[in-house]
């Protein structure tokens, strides 16, 4: 089984398990191996080496830069990225998804017309900023690819 450090073009890194090189260039080329935090397929393998024990060495400190970007959260820190998807996971699973309705539900909870609850669905810019100028408290959440299906 070959371990393959792998990174898409807003630099998520993650791992893919493959059983050769050719299963994994075959994968790559059939658009089967996709980020799992934005979907991308474009996807590049990192250099890696061996990891060798030599020590109580600590990484080196600065080595990594993170970018908030409106469709997804872009960071080369493998910490930060698994605290964000840890963070997105708890918000799925103590919300109720409304889908395309969020900003009607937000509304109606708003306003004392629906059971107040934790919500989560779609609403686009002009929807969020209408409902910010009524004091409604959003806050835009891109979701990984891979999360927005059933929760594991």
């Amino acid at each position: 089984m070959k371990v393959l450090d792998l990174e898409c073009t807003r630099h998520h890194v993650f791992e893919g398990w493959f059983g050769s090189e050719d299963e994994f260039q075959g994968q790559l080329a059939r658009g089967l191996v996709e980020c799992p935090i934005c979907g991308d397929t474009q996807i590049l393998k990192r250099l890696s080496a061996p990891r060798i024990n030599l020590g109580g060495r600590a990484p080196r400190e600065g080595t990594y830069q993170a970018e908030t970007r409106q469709d997804v959260i872009s960071t080369r820190d493998p910490v930060v990225q698994a605290q964000w998807m840890k963070m997105v996971r708890e918000v799925l699973e103590n919300t109720e998804d409304v889908g395309e309705r969020f900003a009607e539900e937000a509304r109606r909870i708003h306003y004392g017309e629906a059971e107040e609850r934790n919500i989560r669905g779609q609403a686009s810019a002009a929807e969020t900023e209408e409902l910010i100028d009524e004091g409604i408290g959003v806050l835009p959440l891109p979701v990984p690819h891979g999360m927005k299906g059933p929760l594991q």
